[in-house]
């Protein structure tokens, strides 16, 4: 996830900078910081920002109008103002401001902001695969696990089964910032479809029913370890 922070003040920007690396973690996330809106908007024709935090009152161009024009750039785009005066609230319907948060930012409602980035993120993504000569979508929040089965991998979804002649590991890195992790030569799993963790097998839940799946005795520990982060990141 690439996100930007602007702000002419370099106290406000460094902090919100450092919080967002500090609340990501292990989460893929690149954060840059932008002392006016023209560099900003310079970098964003370059490669766009899923996410920009706006200081509202800057002297060269203030932050709604930089929102302004960020809109006209992405209508997907999600817009954070910074600012201490909630009379810009309506201002901001104008650009469909996700929030408004007050300087200097607080932790707990910058949380709240990624997590709910973060799930929308999730929720929107998709994968793209080929079965029986035939393109198809799928989810990536509705998938339990992938198995390896000689030349082919089936994808074990909530409500279906596919089977492509793909590589599993091709999935593993496609997916390392999902929250799937190798538990087993022939097994990459969600970690949030993970219902119980025992001594030698993982408990998956699929739909209306459970699944037992092997992990190899190298992977227990790092699968503990990755479900613990995982579980933390949810503190979003």
């Amino acid at each position: 996830m690439r996100i930007a922070v602007c702000d002419d003040e370099e106290k406000f920007r460094t902090q919100a900078r450092d919080l967002i690396d500090k609340l990501a973690g292990s989460i893929d996330i690149i954060v840059d910081a932008y002392s006016d809106g023209k560099k900003l908007l310079e970098a964003f024709d370059k490669k766009p920002y899923e996410v920009v935090f706006l200081d509202i009152e800057m002297p060269s161009m203030d932050g709604i109008t930089l929102a302004k024009k960020l809109r006209e750039r992405s209508g997907s785009v999600y817009i954070v103002f910074l600012t201490g005066h909630v009379e810009y609230a309506l201002e901001g319907y104008e650009v469909n401001a996700l929030r408004y948060l007050t300087k200097p930012v607080k932790e707990d409602k910058l949380r709240e902001v990624l997590r709910f980035v973060m799930d929308r993120g999730t929720s929107k993504r998709q994968l793209i695969i080929k079965e029986d000569g035939e393109e198809k979508l799928i989810n990536v929040s509705d998938i339990v696990y992938f198995e390896a089965q000689n030349q082919y991998v089936m994808i074990c979804t909530n409500n279906e089964e596919y089977i492509v002649r793909y590589n599993i590991g091709d999935f593993e890195e496609q997916l390392k910032n999902d929250g799937f992790f190798r538990i087993h030569r022939g097994y990459l799993i969600s970690l949030a479809k993970v219902k119980k963790l025992g001594k030698s097998e993982v408990l998956m839940e699929k739909y209306t029913e459970e699944r037992s799946l092997p992990v190899s005795r190298n992977n227990v520990k790092p699968l503990k370890e990755a479900l613990y982060a995982y579980v933390d990141n949810l503190a979003f």
